[in-house]
């Protein structure tokens, strides 16, 4: 399954959505709830996908990279450790999707300019992309859809329910990644020059409206004002400067089509009670925190997390359970290509860079990550349990 598939399949939900509402299954002040609900993610999700893609034509990234790079001073380890920082620092504030989508490519440049093998740099990338996107509610969709259950949709009290668990999910990821690359990192490599920089008037601008973006994403207002005000910047610069580079492939289509179908399937199907028999699985206690991870990252597996998670919310009584769903569906993602549409772009990305994956690896590796990840990063929110 690939993301084309994935905007196939959502259009598909749409078409049965639709069918659901012509035929009374799905009220339309559900519909209306809906979409009052989902308008300001998706709008986010559009706008902050334009900042990221503009800012990266800019080559906001590339001079990240390279700077990482002349930071490390020839050692590798050191600048596999930069790049990690750098991937959970872009998937906090930014969204996995653009850790996946837009830095994968920008590191594994990095590594080849500097004579490294690749994958170390592109599988930081795509398992900080999901385990790191715990922190905040602009790092992942499944976040934002959570904001609306929770008591406060202040990032800070969200960084404080989840932000232990993304710590420890970050720290075993880095943990098994430096494990599983260990004889990659070892030894020194020659300094390259940085890129090439082809408008520095648009690349400093682009740099400054992105420093300007990152502490107004956590400064308390909803975070679509934000990031369209930082997307109506950079369009209107790029007009100014590049505007060949606007383009309707700025918009992730097929993530809006995708999203759109799900959320009229899931609310046709918990229209008709359907998804009730899911919570009686789910207890109150601490065990029911690891069940709720674990279906989760199972259901997020097996399908992708979006669905899974839509169809486990209602079930997530508590905001400990709506944490410990999270954490299932945020960082157990890592096992199979589909469990995540991060995953997905990062392979086509890696693909189209001519960088070859082993999926029986990928599969592999990921059965150890995901449940001990996911394990670990659900004991936080135990400990807080009265």
């Amino acid at each position: 399954m690939d993301a084309v598939r994935l905007a196939l399949i959502g259009a598909a939900l749409l078409v049965l959505g639709g069918v659901a509402i012509a035929f009374g299954i799905l009220p339309t002040d559900a519909v209306l709830a809906i979409a009052e609900r989902v308008w300001p993610v998706l709008l986010f999700v559009v706008a902050i996908t334009v900042v990221a893609e503009l800012a990266a034509t800019a080559g906001v990234f590339d001079l990240a990279a390279g700077m990482l790079a002349r930071f490390a001073r020839g050692r590798t380890a050191v600048l596999w450790l930069l790049v990690v920082a750098l991937a959970v620092v872009a998937t906090a504030f930014l969204s996995l999707d653009t850790t996946a989508v837009l830095l994968t490519p920008v590191v594994v440049a990095v590594a080849r300019a500097h004579r490294l093998p690749p994958l170390p740099f592109a599988f930081a990338t795509v398992w900080l992309a999901n385990t790191a996107s715990l922190a905040l509610p602009v790092s992942n969709l499944t976040n934002l859809l959570a904001l609306h259950r929770l008591a406060s949709s202040s990032p800070w009290d969200f960084l404080a329910l989840l932000g232990p668990s993304a710590l420890i999910a970050v720290v075993v990821t880095v943990v098994l990644l430096w494990l599983v690359h260990r004889r990659d990192l070892r030894g020194r490599f020659a300094p390259a020059p940085l890129p090439e920089v082809a408008d520095r008037a648009l690349l400093i601008t682009s740099g400054v409206v992105v420093a300007v973006l990152l502490p107004l994403l956590v400064s308390g207002m909803a975070p679509w004002l934000p990031a369209v005000a930082a997307a109506m910047v950079l369009v209107a610069l790029f007009l100014w400067r590049h505007p060949r580079a606007l383009r309707l492939g700025l918009v992730p289509w097929r993530v809006l089509v995708f999203a759109a179908g799900l959320f009229l399937a899931v609310g046709a199907l918990e229209a008709t009670g359907a998804l009730n028999v899911l919570g009686t699985w789910i207890g109150a206690g601490p065990v029911g925190l690891w069940v709720a991870a674990g279906l989760g990252m199972l259901g997020a597996n097996a399908g992708n997390n979006l669905p899974a998670y839509l169809a486990l919310e209602p079930s997530a009584s508590t905001p400990a359970l709506l944490a410990a769903l999270l954490i299932g569906v945020n960082a157990g993602p890592v096992i199979t290509p589909w469990g995540s549409l991060a995953t997905l772009l990062w392979h086509d990305r890696l693909r189209s860079d001519g960088v070859d994956v082993s999926w029986r690896g990928f599969v592999g590796w990921g059965l150890v990550l995901g449940p001990v990840a996911v394990g670990l990063a659900v004991v936080p929110v135990v400990w807080r349990l009265p």
